[in-house]
């Protein structure tokens, strides 16, 4: 009889976890975030309890999955609407090679050391530090690459910082493109943009044009 109950068992959990997989929404396996990969054991570690003793209610793991839930779906709700809260919860890219040179003391704060930008860099195909332009460590921990035979008059660093995210200027960003804030709302007016709330991402082009996506209006 106990083998039926813990063939029961794995396919409750199994289209459980499926289910509630789908609903935390599509992510790579290399892109987890670190809050994702904590969920993501926590609910492999509460799956195996429930299947493999038979004798400890099921419905104790089903109410912690749940719970997991919740709490993963709130952050992303919350996440959606607050830029801290996005940073607080993925981090934050950090640029390793800044014009060809390594920031080592960037390196040390994300507690990176040479053999793993050397082992990121091969596996970009990158055979000397003396190709590369810049090197940015993603939240996921994967390095971008971006060689110097790639690199134009304008910065390539430039074209992936968002200027505008939210409805909010980011003037760090903005100082980072060698412009003001108050060359940005001059841009924005003469594209015909009068708000910034009402703007969710801007970024500047290769060309020095702005790209602007505006809100969806309900």
């Amino acid at each position: 009889m106990e083998i039926y109950t813990i063939i029961f068992r794995t396919l409750f959990i199994y289209f459980l976890i499926v289910i509630v997989f789908r609903m935390m929404g599509k992510r790579e396996i290399g892109k987890l975030s670190v809050i994702d990969f904590v969920v993501s054991i926590m609910i492999a570690e509460l799956a195996v309890i429930s299947i493999e003793d038979p004798k400890i209610p099921m419905l104790n793991s089903i109410i912690s999955i749940i719970v997991l839930l919740g709490i993963q779906l709130l952050l992303a709700i919350v996440s959606l609407k607050s830029r801290k809260m996005r940073e607080l919860v993925d981090g934050k890219p950090s640029v390793i090679i800044n014009e060809g040179k390594v920031d080592e003391e960037e390196m040390k704060k994300q507690r990176y050391n040479f053999d793993d930008l050397l082992t990121q860099l091969r596996e970009n195909n990158i055979r000397s530090l003396n190709e590369v332009e810049f090197g940015i460590l993603e939240t996921t921990g994967k390095l971008s690459v971006i060689k110097k035979n790639e690199h134009t008059e304008r910065s390539p660093l430039q074209m992936i910082l968002p200027l505008i995210l939210d409805g909010k200027v980011l003037e760090d960003n903005v100082e980072k493109v060698n412009k003001t804030p108050f060359w940005l709302r001059q841009e924005l007016k003469r594209a015909g943009f009068k708000d910034i709330k009402s703007i969710s991402f801007c970024s500047l082009n290769e060309d020095g044009s702005l790209y602007v996506d505006e809100k969806n209006k309900k």
